[in-house]
């Protein structure tokens, strides 16, 4: 595969986003003819497929609208090659099976490898995972290269670890019900030692210390027996206020979203942890991808009803609700302890915010900034210092491209400000993509006649 040379190939792109705008920017600086529809009707799209154009691109955030206009532009040009951004995985797999010209992927999945690479090893560049294969991609003398990543045995003190964060309380319910919990089991157990010391068989006893335990009291009283009245009044009363508690914190739970477990794969990690900011397409992906990599990671989302976030309760993903830039949120994930931060909102300037507060708090943690909404902010080399940046729209739309015109792309990964595309060899090539400033489309419009074509 060689890097793209002009054309005079013509291709009609559906979409204002930004990975849209690029595409339609990057053709036209090579020369090719592009019809650019924003949101087009039944008369624009017949239009636009008049000619029986090369190509169309679907560049959409919404799913549901990017299956209606591939089935439309399938009835309309059966033998034109469709590319489509589809965020839904059964969507995307559904449509390529009843379209086998059209190529459905998803921005999430080609960003996931490579946000995750800089979370693995600050010297990755990505981390891909092919079936039971993973490898690493890294640069040498400033050239990609595949390499075979054998991830580090769990050590000893990682199982111990995995073994002292469970039943660690994480917000004020879970605190409750342990409190709670741990309180009434050290009134039985001390209330069952007082009674196996003063004689009683240990089963006798265990009877006896569960009727106080219970608010019943105990059925008899032994040696000692005006000390023992006091003690098990004691116990009692103490009792009702940790009962309190345990049912306060057991509401709490059943009431609550449940995002984090208190025992299982869903507790928090506490070490060599990677924290994921921002449960979008992006993040769900990037935290399934680091999970299949064994890497212990925990998100973090404001609402805690968005689909992602019942998503990652399924898979076993740990979610804190939150604001990623909040200190006390970032110091309860114990963000010093932890291998790396990724801040991969939709939003670059929380983005930004959070990479900013991650440094406040634990100035060595590494940090990956998801980026590409604001092309400024993703360009400039001034954000270097924050942490890795990853222009996702840049990702995708190298990829996007390279499937219009048909070249032989398995990935695609960001190296020194640049892009480059991954082949069936494995090796890399460079690719160049144009400003979506230079797009010459303005975001909105629309036209009741018939587009010209743009040159």
């Amino acid at each position: 595969m060689t890097s793209p040379s002009p054309g005079t190939r013509a291709f009609v792109v559906i979409g204002e986003t930004n990975v849209a705008r690029r595409v339609c920017a990057t053709l036209q600086e090579r020369r090719d003819t592009v019809v650019h529809l924003h949101e087009p009707g039944d008369r624009e799209l017949r239009a636009a497929l008049g000619d029986r154009p090369d190509g169309v691109a679907i560049l959409l955030h919404d799913d549901v609208a990017a299956l209606r206009y591939a089935l439309a532009v399938a009835h309309l040009a059966p033998s034109v090659p469709i590319v489509a951004t589809v965020f839904d995985r059964t969507v995307s797999d559904e449509l390529e099976r009843l379209l086998p010209q059209c190529d459905a992927t998803s921005p999430a999945d080609l960003a996931a490898p490579a946000l995750a690479g800089p979370c693995v090893d600050p010297a990755y560049l990505a981390v891909q995972r092919s079936g039971q294969r993973v490898r690493a991609v890294r640069a040498r003398h400033d050239t990609p290269y595949v390499e075979e990543w054998q991830p580090h045995p769990r050590r000893l003190w990682r199982r111990l670890e995995h073994v002292a964060r469970q039943l660690r309380p994480h917000d004020a319910g879970a605190r409750l019900l342990l409190i709670g919990l741990f309180g009434i089991l050290a009134v039985l157990l001390a209330d069952w030692a007082w009674l196996v010391t003063h004689g009683l068989p240990p089963a006798e006893a265990l009877f006896h210390a569960a009727r106080v335990v219970a608010g019943v009291g105990p059925a008899t009283a032994e040696a000692d027996e005006t000390g023992y009245e006091v003690a098990s009044s004691v116990a009692m009363l103490a009792t009702l206020v940790f009962s309190a508690l345990f049912t306060a914190g057991v509401i709490e739970r059943m009431l609550g979203p449940k995002l984090i477990g208190l025992i299982g794969p869903r507790t928090l990690p506490r070490s060599e942890h990677v924290i994921v900011v921002g449960m979008g397409q992006v993040g769900m992906r990037l935290c399934a991808e680091l999970q299949r990599l064994d890497i212990p990671v925990v998100g973090v989302e404001r609402d805690p009803h968005t689909t992602t976030a019942r998503l990652a309760r399924s898979l076993g993903i740990p979610v804190m609700t939150g604001h990623g830039g909040d200190r006390a949120v970032l110091e309860k994930l114990r963000l010093g302890h932890a291998r790396a931060l990724a801040a991969v909102g939709s939003d670059d300037l929380d983005n930004i915010a959070v990479a900013l507060a991650a440094h406040g708090v634990a100035p060595g943690t590494r940090v990956v900034i998801r980026a590409g909404e604001h092309e400024a902010i993703a360009e400039t080399r001034s954000l270097l210092p924050m942490g890795t940046i990853r222009d996702v729209t840049s990702l995708a739309a190298a990829y996007v491209l390279a499937r219009l015109l048909r070249e032989p792309v398995t990935g695609v990964v960001a190296h020194q400000h640049d892009v480059c595309l991954q082949t069936d060899e494995e090796t890399f090539v460079h690719w160049p993509l144009t400003s979506r400033d230079r797009c010459p489309h303005t975001p909105g419009a629309t036209s009741s006649a018939p587009p010209a074509r743009q040159g």
